[in-house]
């Protein structure tokens, strides 16, 4: 075969082989594989690119995705170009000071553009997406909030890019989104052109600061439309059951904690043995989730010293209080504080702070229930002198918050979601999948790339690796077959 009037593009920057790498095949082969599987940039498919901003409330990212121009059954084909972690709190942390939040995004807006050509930025679509704490933050001080997103946006608009505007999201969506995340990297989205039966589908558990989020599709019909979202992703049009508990991320759960510990004692089961700390109410009482439960000015201004006891069965016991599991009754499914939810169904995927947390505990390796529970009681019961000098690198607030997290991570999925010994081990703790971030912001990527035209490549584009190679096959088998015939032919 002669390749000479093959483009140095294509033989040098296309990928050869889902399995084998160039290196290791015939030389011939390489080249024949090189040529059926070109680079799309070398062939007409320009590519395009997208920046979404995940502001959440303890730290804000960015993130970088690009897709061809071709799409597949109208959803662009995404995938992550780079991540930037943004320096400095959440975005909701300047409501005082609101040009500082503008100010901080800087950094990795400069980063960003740095991957992206020149000639492509101006019509980067870039999204701001901000979580629980901007809903907090506006559930308390709405004019506060909107002066933060003003803030963030005026900065965004100073660069080179095509910005589609800053704005809290709910937490509807950011499960939804989290859910078609997870999907499309494990490949659990159909992408052909017949129906999906037998896909394996996915559920999703987040657990951020602030709200934690729960999506799965159940067995049967969602009785409460509420909390049902629908998307159309390759064709296809799913259904999920998605809720979102704003309070009861880790952060505001664990200040909904010491509310209810100091309520009788200052010994915090869930603080390690030799850990002291002094807190005060207005500490406490300083967001929504807990402001509510000052009911009275002496109620309003206590200072407390918790005293750490590590006692993990006796903080899983303080942190159930934090739940209202009596509101559910017996008329239909239910988690907590009344919210319907049907049987949880399939495999899950947890991530956020539900790795980060059984990543530190070594936990994420599919341990059995009672594994994971055992390790958890051994790790609470480990005093503060001993933590430390085992973690010396560790951040002292993070160290002592792990018995307290782990335990509320177990009364979350075992208690309010209802999993059980023999669904645990459908649960997977995992923070990337195909070299990407799982989270919100890839899903919701994925949606607005419908919203995205298709541009017209600048060349005839080439074939598809698969028909490509049927038809090389082909060829070759005809060719077989001549030749065996021909022998045939001569020697008879």
């Amino acid at each position: 075969i002669d390749f000479s009037g093959v483009s140095q593009c294509t033989l040098a920057e296309a990928t050869c082989s889902r399995d084998q790498p160039v290196s290791t095949l015939p030389s011939t082969e390489a080249q024949v594989l090189r040529f059926l599987r070109p680079n799309p940039s070398c062939f007409g498919y320009a590519f395009q690119y997208g920046m979404v901003f995940d502001a959440g409330s303890s730290h804000t990212s960015l993130f970088v995705y690009q897709w061809t121009s071709d799409k597949t059954n109208d959803t662009g084909v995404v995938s992550q170009t780079l991540s930037c972690n943004v320096q400095g709190p959440g975005i909701s942390s300047y409501a005082n000071d609101p040009p500082k939040a503008g100010v901080s995004l800087r950094s990795c807006l400069e980063d960003a553009l740095k991957v992206i050509p020149d000639e492509r930025q101006r019509e980067v679509p870039v999204y701001l997406g901000a979580t629980a704490g901007m809903r907090l933050l506006s559930m308390e001080n709405k004019s506060a909030a909107d002066q933060v997103l003003n803030e963030v946006a005026k900065t965004i608009q100073q660069y080179p890019v095509n910005f589609h505007g800053a704005r809290i999201i709910t937490g509807e969506e950011e499960g939804a989104y989290g859910w078609i995340t997870i999907n499309y990297l494990l490949d659990s989205f159909t992408k052909v052109s017949f129906a999906p039966r037998g896909t394996k589908i996915l559920g999703a558990l987040d657990l951020g600061g602030a709200s934690t989020q729960i999506s799965f599709i159940p067995i049967g019909p969602i009785t409460d439309q509420t909390k049902a979202s629908k998307f159309r992703l390759y064709g296809f049009t799913y259904t999920i059951y998605t809720h979102s508990y704003l309070c009861y991320g880790q952060n505001q759960a664990l200040k909904q904690l010491i509310l209810k510990i100091t309520e009788g004692s200052v010994n915090h089961p869930c603080y390690p043995e030799g850990y002291q700390e002094t807190t005060t109410a207005a500490s406490i009482h300083s967001m929504p989730c807990t402001a509510s439960h000052a009911q009275t000015p002496s109620q309003a201004s206590w200072n407390a010293t918790l005293v750490g006891t590590g006692n993990a069965t006796e903080c899983r016991m303080a942190i159930k209080q934090i739940f209202n599991f009596t509101a559910c009754g017996q008329s239909q499914p239910c988690t907590f504080d009344g919210i319907y939810q049907p049987p949880v169904n399939g495999e899950f995927f947890a991530f956020s702070a539900f790795y980060y947390t059984f990543s530190f505990l070594n936990l994420t390796s599919g341990q059995p229930l009672a594994v994971v529970e055992d390790t958890v009681q051994k790790f609470c019961a480990r005093n503060w002198t001993d933590l430390k000098s085992s973690y010396p690198k560790e951040k002292e607030q993070w160290l002592r918050e792990y018995c307290a997290n782990a335990n509320y991570i177990l009364v979350l999925l075992l208690e309010a979601y209802k999993f059980n010994q023999t669904s645990w081990s459908s649960i997977k703790f995992q923070m990337k999948a195909a070299n990407t971030d799982i989270g919100w912001t890839l899903g919701y990527m994925l949606n607005l790339t419908n919203m995205i035209p298709a541009e017209a490549p600048e060349q005839v584009k080439g074939q598809q690796y698969g028909l490509w190679a049927a038809a090389i096959f082909f060829i070759v088998l005809t060719l077989a077959f001549c030749l065996v015939g021909l022998l045939i032919y001569i020697l008879w």
